[in-house]
């Protein structure tokens, strides 16, 4: 059996590369939709989304995961020079346990809906190393996280210039019972 969701879902990869063009208004505006559309425990909508395009901003931020990783210097390994990274935060005091979960579904539809329009993403936990660092409250004031919400997850958003071949899943994955 096959459809369009299903075949998105196969066909998504995270994409570690990207074109410098900016996202136009309409994908972002697409891709945000897309987000607060996905389900949350109970409706709350535990979320925030702060949509990062300044490329100082982002290269710093960069700069100082590359420096608590000991990495090179100067190379984003952290966005792969995606134009546009959507920090998602969420209360501190989360309105369900499962908050942290709502907001990888709303990253996981974000990734769906670039896939669907052309466009590239990799989700991304690693942004939580500088939000834990000294500079993390630096970053939720430029990111303009709201008073009382802390970093969950992000996604990097773009054309992509390079991809991938799925990978391999597992065996032994799936019980039935």
């Amino acid at each position: 059996m096959t459809n369009a969701v299903l075949q998105a879902i196969a066909d998504r990869r995270s994409n570690r590369g990207y074109a410098p063009r900016q996202l136009t208004e309409e994908e972002l505006g697409a891709i945000l939709t897309a987000a607060v559309q996905a389900p949350s425990a109970r409706n709350t909508q535990p979320w925030h989304f702060s949509v990062v395009q300044n490329a100082a901003l982002l290269k710093e931020f960069s700069d100082d995961y590359n420096a608590l990783q000991k990495a090179d210097p100067g190379r984003d390994i952290l966005f792969f020079e995606a134009p546009t990274v959507v920090f998602i935060s969420t209360p501190i005091e989360a309105p369900t346990k499962f908050s942290q979960i709502d907001c990888g579904i709303a990253a996981q539809n974000m990734a769906l809906a670039a896939h669907s329009i052309g466009l590239g993403s990799v989700i991304l936990g690693r942004p939580m190393d500088v939000f834990k660092s000294a500079k993390g409250p630096h970053y939720e004031q430029a990111f303009g996280f709201p008073e009382g919400y802390t970093f969950a997850i992000a996604v990097a958003l773009g054309e992509p210039t390079l991809t991938k071949e799925a990978h391999v899943v597992r065996e032994g994955l799936v019980t039935r019972v």
